[in-house]
C-alpha cells in the first residue's frame, strides 16, 4: 500500500508549516507524474507503493522478490475480483478433475453449471471442461474417420459423422457464451462509469493540498471524498492497481502535508494500526489453518480490505507494519507452494501411468493375430487401457498435449494394424453381402405365395442358409437384415392366419366325427358278408369326406380304428384283408395332411419288415434243409411241420407288406 512507500519518496515529515506552496506544488506534480505513470505499475514499491521515476526505472531492471511474486499474486487475484464480485464464488464450486470424467458426464456437468450457476464464477470450470471435452472428442472422431476411410477406401463421399452429444456440448456452451457476453457488456458499462467517477474523486483529492483553505472544511471535504470513494463501485482490473495507487498516494499526500489537526491525524492513524495489527494476527493464525487453499482465499480478502478499507498509518508505523504483513502473506505463499508441489508430484505420477498405458497400446499393436475373434479379445484390452488412460487423473500442463499426442498415436497404430486384417476379410463380407442380398430377393419373391405347403419349406430352407452365411460390411448389416425380416415376417404372418382358419375347419370337422361315431356305435351287421363289408367301406368313406381335426384331438382316429376292429372282427374277414382295409385308410390320412415326412417314414419301415420277413423265411428254409439231409428226413416229425407252418404264415405276411408298399408308392405318384 501507498502508506508503507519509502521515505525518500516523500522528504517530509507530515509537518508542512516550514514548506512552501511552491514545493508543495512541485512534490505533487512529481508523484502524481509518477503515480499515473502506467507503465510503471508492475515497479510499484511494497504494499502498491509508487516510486519517483528514477527508482522505477531501477526496479524495472530488478527480478522480484520471491515476497514480491506473493504480494503480485494476490494484487492480481483481488484486481480480478473487485471487478466482478461473482467470480468471488468459484472458490465454493469445487473444480473436478474432468480429464477422468466420460464425454457423457462432462455435458451432463456441463448444463449444471450453466443452468444453475453464476456465469463468471464457473468461468474456469467450464473451460477446463471444455479442453477434456474436446479433447475425447477429437480423438473419438479421428478414430471414427479412420475407420470410414478404411471401409471405404475408393469412396469419394466426404467424411462425415453426427454425433448428438456433441451437439448438446455446443447448446450448452453456446448458451453459457452467450450469458457470459451479456455479462460482460452489463459490466462494461458500469465499469467504464466507475473508473470516470474515481479518477474525479482523485482530481478533487489533488485539489484540496491548498494551505490557504478552512483547515475544518477542508477535512469535512475529504471525509466526503472518501466516502464517495468507498461507494465508487468496482472498475476495469487493468486499472484497479493504477487508480488505487494513485488514490492511497494522494490520501497519503493529503496527511503528510496539509496542516491537518494534529490530534484528529494521530487518531486516525492509530486506528488504522489497530485495524491492520488486527489483520496481521489474523494471518499469524491462518498460517495453521490445515485447509491451505481456505486460508489463502482469507487472506486474499484481508489484503483487499488492508488496501480499501483501511487508510494509513503514522510514518514511524509504516515500514514494520507492512513487513510483518509481507513476510506472513510470504509465509503464507510458501505452505501454498508446498501443497502445489504435492499435487505437481501426484500429476507426476498420472503420467508415467499414462506412459506405460500408452507403452501396453504399442506392443498390442504390434502383436499379429488371425481371426476375428482374437482380435475382439485385442480389441477389448485396447478399450480398457483407453478407459484407465481417461480415469487417470492431470498430468503437468507442459506435457499434457505431449501426452494427447503419445496416446492418440498409439492407438491410430493399433487400428490400422487391425484395419490391415479386416482389409483382408472385406473380399469375403462383399461375397456375404451379395449372398444374402439374393437370398433376399428369393425371400421378398415369396412373401406373396399362397401355396403354403410348397412355400414354407422354401422359405424355411432360406432362413437356414442365411444362418450360414458370415458378415457382411458393417454399414450394410442393419439394412440388409431389416429387409429379410421383413420379408420373413410378411409371408409367415399370413401363414399363421392361414393356420388359424384352418384350425377353425378342423374343429368343425372334429364335431362332425364325434357325433358319427356315435351313428357308427348304433350300427349292426345284416349278416351278409358283401353287404356289411360295403357298408363298412362306405363309413370308412364318410368318415374321410369330414376331413382332418386338431393335433390334440387325433385321439378320435383311434376311437374310430377300434369300432371298425370291432366289426372286422364279427365279419369274419381275413387278417390279410382286414389289415390292409386298416392300412389304405391310415394311409389316406397321412396323405390328406400332406405330411410327406410321416409317409417316407412309413414307407422306410415297411422295407425293413419285407427284409425282416424275407430273412426269417430264408433261414425257416434252410432250416428245412438241414432235416432233409438228415437219415429220417422221409418222416416229417413234428418240428418240421411247424416250421412249415411258419414259413407259410411269413409268406403270407410278406404278401402283405408288399402290397402295403404297392399302395403306398402309387399313393406317392398320384
Amino acid at each position: 500500500m501507498l502508506e508503507e512507500k519509502n521515505d525518500n519518496l516523500l522528504k517530509a515529515d507530515g509537518n508542512l508549516a516550514q514548506d512552501s506552496n511552491e514545493s508543495n506544488q512541485s512534490n505533487t506534480e512529481t508523484l502524481e507524474t509518477a503515480a499515473f505513470a502506467e507503465q510503471n505499475d508492475t515497479a510499484a514499491a511494497k504494499d502498491n507503493n509508487v516510486s519517483p521515476p528514477d527508482e522505477v526505472a531501477n526496479n524495472e531492471k530488478t527480478t522480484p522478490s520471491d515476497k514480491q511474486t506473493a504480494l503480485d499474486a494476490i494484487a492480481d487475484t483481488n484486481a480480478e475480483e473487485s471487478e466482478d464480485e461473482t467470480l468471488k464464488d468459484r472458490h465454493e464450486i469445487p473444480m473436478q478433475d474432468y480429464e477422468t470424467l466420460s464425454m457423457e458426464i462432462l455435458v451432463d456437468e456441463l448444463k449444471n453449471l450453466v443452468s444453475t450457476e453464476k456465469v463468471m464464477s464457473v468461468k474456469d470450470h467450464i473451460e477446463e471442461l471444455k479442453k477434456a471435452f474436446l479433447a475425447k472428442y477429437n480423438h473419438f472422431i479421428e478414430e471414427k474417420k479412420e475407420e470410414f476411410h478404411t471401409e471405404n477406401p475408393d469412396s469419394t463421399e466426404e467424411f462425415q459423422y453426427h454425433f448428438p452429444l456433441k451437439v448438446k456440448f455446443d447448446q450448452y456452451y453456446s448458451l453459457y457464451r452467450d450469458n457470459k457476453n451479456n455479462h460482460f457488456k452489463s459490466l462494461q458499462t458500469n465499469l467504464k462509469s466507475n473508473l470516470e467517477n474515481r479518477l474525479a474523486i482523485v482530481e478533487e483529492l489533488k485539489e484540496l493540498i491548498n494551505p490557504q483553505e478552512n483547515i475544518k472544511d477542508t477535512l469535512k471535504h475529504f471525509n466526503e471524498l472518501r466516502e464517495r470513494w468507498k461507494n465508487a463501485g468496482p472498475i476495469p482490473k487493468d486499472k484497479y492497481n493504477h487508480v488505487w495507487n494513485n488514490y492511497h498516494f494522494h490520501v497519503e499526500n493529503f496527511y503528510d502535508y496539509l496542516h491537518l489537526d494534529r490530534e484528529a491525524r494521530d487518531l486516525d492513524f492509530k486506528h488504522n494500526l489497530e485495524q491492520k495489527q488486527k489483520i496481521v494476527s489474523r494471518v499469524e493464525e491462518l498460517l495453521h489453518e490445515v485447509d491451505v487453499n481456505k486460508a489463502f482465499r482469507e487472506l486474499q480478502d484481508l489484503h483487499r480490505i488492508w488496501k480499501e478499507d483501511i487508510g494509513p498509518v503514522s510514518r514511524e508505523h509504516r515500514d514494520e507494519i507492512w513487513n510483518q504483513f509481507s513476510d506472513l502473506t510470504k509465509k503464507m505463499h510458501d505452505k501454498r507452494e508446498v501443497l502445489f508441489e504435492k499435487l505437481r508430484g501426484s500429476e507426476l505420477e498420472n503420467l508415467e501411468k499414462k506412459k506405460q498405458i500408452i507403452a501396453e497400446i504399442e506392443v498390442l499393436a504390434t502383436i499379429r493375430v488371425n481371426s476375428h475373434s482374437q482380435w475382439l479379445v485385442q480389441i477389448e484390452k485396447v478399450e480398457a487401457l483407453r478407459t484407465a488412460f481417461f480415469s487417470t487423473g492431470k498430468v503437468p500442463s507442459e506435457v499434457n498435449e505431449e501426452t494427447w499426442a503419445g496416446f492418440k498415436t498409439a492407438v491410430r497404430n493399433f487400428n490400422s494394424f487391425k484395419n490391415s486384417f479386416y482389409k483382408d476379410i472385406k473380399k469375403d463380407q462383399n461375397e456375404n453381402l451379395n449372398k444374402k442380398n439374393a437370398l433376399v430377393a428369393k425371400a421378398q419373391k415369396l412373401k406373396y405365395s399362397y401355396d403354403f405347403d410348397v412355400t414354407t419349406p422354401i422359405m424355411k430352407q432360406i432362413q437356414e442358409e442365411w444362418k450360414k452365411i458370415g458378415h457382411v460390411p458393417r454399414k450394410y448389416s442393419d439394412k440388409i437384415w431389416k429387409e429379410f425380416k421383413e420379408a420373413c415376417n410378411h409371408y409367415f404372418d399370413k401363414l399363421k392366419e392361414q393356420k388359424h382358419d384352418e384350425n377353425s375347419e378342423e374343429m368343425q370337422a372334429f364335431d362332425k366325427k364325434k357325433a358319427y361315431l356315435e351313428t357308427l356305435r348304433e350300427f349292426q351287421l345284416t349278416g351278409d358278408h358283401k353287404t356289411d363289408l360295403d357298408a363298412i367301406k362306405l363309413h370308412i368313406e364318410n368318415w374321410k369326406t369330414f376331413g382332418k381335426v386338431p393335433f390334440p384331438r387325433r385321439h378320435i382316429e383311434g376311437k374310430f380304428n377300434k369300432i371298425l376292429d370291432a366289426l372286422f372282427d364279427k365279419l369274419s374277414l381275413s387278417k390279410k384283408d382286414s389289415d390292409m382295409i386298416r392300412f389304405a385308410n391310415r394311409m389316406d390320412n397321412l396323405s390328406e395332411s400332406n405330411d410327406t415326412r410321416k409317409l417316407e417314414s412309413e414307407k422306410i419301415f415297411i422295407m425293413r419288415k419285407i427284409d425282416e420277413v424275407q430273412n426269417e423265411i430264408f433261414q425257416l428254409e434252410n432250416n428245412i434243409q438241414f432235416f432233409a439231409n438228415t437219415r429220417n428226413a422221409k418222416k416229417e416229425n413234428s418240428i418240421v411241420l411247424e416250421v412249415r407252418k411258419n414259413i407259410a404264415i411269413h409268406k403270407e405276411n410278406l404278401d402283405t407288406w408288399k402290397e402295403k408298399l404297392k399302395q403306398l408308392r402309387n399313393l406317392n405318384q398320384e
